[in-house]
């Protein structure tokens, strides 16, 4: 028993510190060759290492490196815009999003973003942005929280929140689209390599006096993917396995959240109502997907071995 003791309380082996580092230094070289060299990599860097190297931690880190691996491909996709791969849809989208939802205004039909143009005000600004900066920590809160109290439903729901994503991914590079701040700001023109703009957001920075919205669109992965909207996917997720984890009363929150963040995208004019209604069917998608694969055999044998990981 006292022989052992010392094998049990040791942080972490040599082993451990190799494996980490050449991970690290992995990364930072895919980084540099694809998107250049960010300090967010190096806080990503001291995050997972930190975590690792602690037995107390590492399954936590694990777990968890779930959401590392959809955050690292999503910022890859800087380096392969989809617009090289087909044609991006500005007008036609902007016309579907008319005719379908189009609003009778002052004698001429507008979309619904441009009539809350012309209805903005400093309450719904406010409530917009908080409202839309909440699909960062509500899905990661719920999965900390599954975490801690069911671990395979944190596995079950970690894996649906990113296969929504993929699914969304594979969307944009299928069918590039315009959100409607493009159409304000350029027309129906096309042009390249456009910088991420905040959009209606802006205005929430204005009443704070602080550039949160316009430092997280500068870093964007790419301007033309707003169908379908990924922000809108996220909420219904976190509601789905709320319900599913019996949550009570958390999950009116969720709902009031979800709703929330689908006004503010359309308000703030990020997404047409067209990108909102496609997000929901994508979280939909993914939700019975995963359902579908987590039943087979082959994939439930893989499920079982990631949650002895972690477990």
């Amino acid at each position: 028993m006292h022989n052992d003791s010392p094998k049990n309380t040791r942080l972490f082996t040599k082993k451990d510190i190799v494996l980490t580092l050449l991970l690290s230094v992995f990364y930072l070289l895919l980084s540099n060759l694809f998107v250049g060299f960010k300090t967010d990599q190096l806080v990503l860097i001291f995050i997972f290492n930190t975590l690792y190297i602690s037995q107390a931690t590492r399954k936590f880190i694990i777990g968890f490196s779930i959401f590392i691996i959809y955050w690292i491909v999503f910022d890859y996709m800087k380096a392969f815009p989809n617009y090289w791969f087909n044609e991006v849809h500005i007008e036609s989208l902007y016309q579907i999003e008319k005719s379908w939802f189009g609003i009778n205004f002052q004698g001429m039909v507008i979309t619904p973003n441009e009539y809350w143009l012309l209805h903005t005000n400093s309450f719904l600004d406010v409530c917009s942005g908080l409202f839309y900066i909440m699909w960062i920590p509500v899905p990661l809160a719920l999965a900390t929280f599954l975490f801690f109290r069911n671990r395979q439903q944190f596995q079950y729901f970690s894996l649906t929140f990113v296969l929504v994503n993929f699914i969304g991914f594979a969307i944009y590079y299928a069918y590039p689209a315009a959100p409607p701040w493009y159409v304000k700001e350029y027309g129906f023109n096309f042009f390249a390599n456009t910088k991420g703009n905040s959009a209606g957001l802006s205005r929430f920075d204005l009443f704070f006096d602080f550039s949160l919205f316009q430092s997280i669109y500068s870093k964007g992965s790419n301007v033309f993917a707003a169908m379908p909207s990924l922000h809108s996917s996220y909420p219904v997720t976190v509601l789905y396995y709320g319900l599913k984890n019996h949550l009570g009363k958390i999950n009116i929150f969720f709902a009031i959240v979800m709703v929330g963040i689908w006004f503010a995208a359309i308000y703030t004019s990020h997404h047409y109502m067209l990108d909102v209604l496609a997000g929901i069917i994508t979280a939909i998608v993914g939700i019975s997907v995963f359902n579908l694969l987590a039943r087979t055999p082959q994939i439930k044998k893989y499920l079982d071995l990631f949650q002895s990981k972690i477990s």
